[in-house]
């Protein structure tokens, strides 16, 4: 949660206490929140959730995830804006446990520091070990620190959805 200048508002928190509830609650079980910032301009928030689920997110879901967030801040008078997006096909991957379950997918880990004299590194995911994410890439296995990456996301290969889809039916 990013909120500027250090104090959170009482807005802030009960955005943040929707936002985490939300997976709990039985119309949204099946979600799963990637993230949610909070951002002050002037006089008015910035409210953005990322939302994903098994098989991708529907325009439908993320209006029902707006309802429910605009529904339990109408107490507040602040104004705000509010974004609800998927995560989508290059989902970011924001803790351990994305690691292992996005394993065998391709992916594009952003370090701050270098490693094998690089801060950008793509290939497949090999999971988790210990304290390091393990990608496999042509050259071997390059395991990278987790305290050390910025940003990690799955890389959607377009031709390699079409050459399922076309193998799929040719096999009808």
């Amino acid at each position: 949660m990013v909120e500027p200048y250090g104090e959170k508002t009482l807005f802030a928190e009960a955005f943040e206490r929707v936002v985490h509830a939300l997976p709990h609650e039985p119309a949204f079980r099946d979600v799963e929140v990637v993230g949610a910032t909070v951002h002050r301009h002037r006089q008015s928030s910035a409210l953005h959730v990322t939302v994903d689920r098994e098989g991708g997110v529907d325009i439908t879901t993320c209006e029902r995830i707006a309802a429910r967030i605009n529904a339990a801040l109408d107490a507040f008078p602040d104004p705000y804006t509010l974004e609800v997006e998927s995560a989508g096909l290059d989902r970011p991957l924001t803790k351990p446990s994305d690691y292992d379950r996005f394993a065998g997918r391709d992916i594009k880990i952003v370090t701050t520091l270098a490693i094998a004299n690089a801060k950008t590194h793509r290939g497949k995911l090999d999971g988790v070990r210990g304290t390091n994410v393990i990608l496999a890439r042509e050259s071997g296995e390059l395991p990278i620190p987790i305290a050390v990456i910025k940003s990690a996301n799955l890389e959607y290969d377009v031709r390699a959805d079409l050459q399922r889809a076309k193998q799929r039916e040719k096999n009808r």
